[in-house]
């Protein structure tokens, strides 16, 4: 089953009947570096099947292609003062060459309500949560999909925002960073705009009928299924 039927639209007057306003959306691709592009790949193995290799320096370009994304879409959403700081601290490093001064991290809890994460392992979700500052708040849509779920690649990011919708969370104005993953390597960020608050009682989802049971205490160290 599907997390949601999702359709779009261009048209100014589906505003009356519309959840959402797509503000921006940003890719980034480094399919031109050989590391990037040999991090994930298809292979055929002496037995002959298919599968996919993941590189040990996966985790590596992912944080790297997740900066130069991050980099893109910060001035589109992050306030004037965090713009700011991010500069000097720029400034400080790379002009003045000031050693001490460590690389600002912005603080993207001031441009984003809601955060959904490419839900592709427990690995990627923590390292995601410490880079970005995130509480268990923001990271519970993307636990609890990974949890219930697996990893089901990018269309987590729907699984995760029928969650949020789910639990009653999403009110009018609020703003949501969807965040994702793939091959090549490539990052690729969306940003939605809440035109409503969404009301649980009337808009029913997958999580609908087990929201209540949510959130689950995950263990440390995930069972491998039978």
């Amino acid at each position: 089953m599907g997390a949601a039927a999702i359709l779009l639209s261009n048209r100014f007057s589906d505003c009356r009947c519309s959840k959402y306003k797509l503000k921006h959306v940003v890719r980034t691709h480094k399919g031109a570096e050989d590391r990037a592009f040999k991090s994930v790949y298809q292979e055929q193995d002496e037995d002959g099947n298919i599968g996919v290799s993941l590189s040990k320096s996966l985790m590596v370009v992912a944080g790297e292609t997740l900066k130069s994304n991050i980099t893109t879409l910060g001035p589109l959403v992050l306030p004037m003062s965090e713009q700011f700081l991010y500069f000097a601290s720029f400034v400080a490093r790379k002009i003045i060459k000031m050693k001490n001064v460590k690389p600002y991290i912005p603080d993207f809890k001031l441009a984003f309500e809601h955060f959904f994460i490419h839900a592709g392992g427990r690995a990627v979700l923590d390292e995601m949560e410490k880079n970005l500052g995130l509480t268990e708040w923001h990271m519970e849509p993307s636990r609890m999909t990974l949890y219930r779920f697996g990893n089901t690649s990018s269309s987590s990011l729907w699984y995760e925002l029928a969650y949020s919708e789910a639990k009653g969370r999403i009110k009018k104005g609020d703003r949501a960073w969807q965040i994702g993953f793939g091959s090549g390597f490539k990052c690729n960020s969306v940003v939605w705009h809440a035109l409503k608050t969404i009301n649980p009682a009337t808009e029913k989802n997958l999580w609908t009928d087990e929201i209540h049971d949510f959130p689950v205490n995950v263990p440390a160290v995930m069972p491998l299924s039978a």
